[in-house]
C-alpha cells in the first residue's frame, strides 16, 4: 500500500493528505474516480478497456473509490468491506496487456488534467498508479 511520498526538505504526507485529508480527501478521490470512469465511458481511445467492464459502472466506480481512498493513505474502506484487495487475482479473468494498462492510465491522467491537479502531484500520483496498473498485466505485449 502506498502511504508516503518523498519530497526533499518537506514533511512526508500521504497522497490522501495532499488530496485534502480528512476534510476533503474522500470527496476529491470520489471526484477523481467519477471523472475517470466518465472518460472511460465516453472516450473512443478507451473503448477496449471500457468493453472489459460491465455495462453498469456503478460497482466499478464504488470499488475503485474505496480502494483508492485506502491506497492513498485514507480510511481503509475497501479492506473493511471486502478484505485484502488481491488486485492481481481479481483481475485475472480479464486479458490485461500493455494496451489495457495504457488505456487505464490515459483515463486516469486525463481525469487529473480535467480536475486541474497540481503538476507535481499529478506526476507523482501517475507514477505510483502506473506501478499498480502495470502489476495488473497478465498478458505479454498488447
Amino acid at each position: 500500500m502506498l502511504n508516503e511520498i518523498e519530497e526533499a526538505g518537506s514533511d512526508k504526507r500521504t497522497f490522501f493528505e495532499l488530496l485534502g485529508g480528512e476534510e476533503n480527501g474522500t470527496q476529491n478521490i470520489r471526484l477523481l474516480v467519477e471523472t475517470f470512469y466518465d472518460i472511460m465511458d465516453s472516450d473512443p481511445k478507451a473503448k477496449p478497456i471500457r468493453d472489459m467492464h460491465q455495462s453498469d459502472l456503478t460497482s466499478a466506480r464504488e470499488k475503485l473509490f474505496m480502494f483508492l481512498t485506502g491506497w492513498t493513505g485514507g480510511p481503509q474502506l475497501y479492506i473493511e468491506r471486502y478484505g485484502h484487495p488481491m488486485l492481481r487475482k481479481r483481475h485475472l479473468p480479464f486479458a490485461i496487456g500493455e494496451s489495457a494498462r495504457d488505456q487505464w492510465m490515459y483515463c486516469m491522467i486525463k481525469a487529473m488534467h480535467q480536475l486541474e491537479y497540481d503538476e507535481a502531484l499529478m506526476k507523482k500520483l501517475a507514477n505510483q498508479l502506473y506501478g499498480v496498473a502495470d502489476f495488473m498485466r497478465n498478458q505479454q505485449g498488447h
